[in-house]
């Protein structure tokens, strides 16, 4: 029988999910469906018991409802409670498995993909939110020399650090901080890119670097990208790659095969 898979969030009619698992299922060969739910705002429990009930096998979980996701989880991987969120779910019996995969999509796309190596590199992520406490422990487990941690609200940084002290350097602090130190790769981790904002960028700090990332992605370069182009970045890329890598990640989740993120990073590049 057809396996049933779905992405659920509000709003969700934008999701490039369906186009992405369908492109990993003919990749390697998978018997599955993959659709897209639209949860109403406070119904996201009654939604997931819904697909359940009609034999659904897994759901990747978009904003609103990754704490939701959480809460409906039975068992959770160690990186889904690092994360303190769910993003992806999988259903075999009584059990729901929360996983959270944006880590390891984010260090996938950058060391796979655009070759770049964490390994041995000083790195400054850019925020302290969400986003960003879902990849700090994933960066770290590729041994950098240093994760730097800025953020405007200083206490958030330097929290977020010294929970992870024992994993390697990490320092949290206010971007000015770091404003006079190095580094290799640069990931902005904040929101500020959907509102074409840019967080405060030393030149000193990014003229050195091999690589800028940004977690969003859109159809031209974000105003970070763009920003730290001009300040002597020599690599810049955005989260189009880390999207599908994080999917790669739930679907070897599901279905126990992980397939090939590139090619699908670039049959979608041209539609962003």
């Amino acid at each position: 029988m057809t396996d049933h898979y779905a992405v659920i969030g509000n709003p969700v009619a934008h999701s490039l999910s369906p186009r992405i698992h369908a492109a990993f299922a003919r990749q390697t060969g998978q018997d599955m469906e993959y659709g897209a739910i639209l949860a109403p705002m406070g119904g996201f429990d009654a939604a997931v018991g819904k697909f359940r009930a009609q034999g659904g096998r897994g759901l990747n979980v978009t904003v609103p409802f990754k704490l939701d996701a959480f809460s409906v989880s039975t068992m959770l991987t160690e990186r889904a409670k690092t994360a303190g969120a769910v993003n992806t779910l999988k259903f075999d019996g009584d059990l729901a498995l929360g996983d959270y995969t944006d880590g390891a999509g984010l260090v996938a796309d950058i060391t796979i993909r655009l070759g770049v190596s964490l390994t041995g590199r000083r790195i400054l992520l850019m925020g302290a939110g969400g986003a960003a406490r879902g990849v700090v422990l994933p960066l770290l487990e590729h041994k950098p020399t240093l994760l730097a941690i800025a953020n405007r609200t200083v206490g958030k940084a330097v929290a977020l650090a010294e929970r992870w002290t024992s994993q390697g350097e990490v320092r949290g602090g206010a971007y000015g901080d770091f404003a006079d130190e190095r580094f290799d790769v640069i990931i902005n981790a904040t929101s500020a890119s959907l509102s074409g904002d840019v967080p405060p960028l030393s030149e000193r700090a990014c003229a050195s670097a091999t690589l800028a990332y940004d977690m969003v992605y859109g159809e031209r370069a974000t105003s970070f990208l763009g920003t730290a182009k001009s300040l002597g970045v020599s690599r810049v890329a955005d989260g189009l790659g880390m999207l599908i890598a994080q999917a790669a990640e739930s679907f070897f989740v599901w279905r126990g095969v992980r397939p090939d993120a590139t090619p699908v990073v670039a049959m979608l590049e041209p539609m962003k």
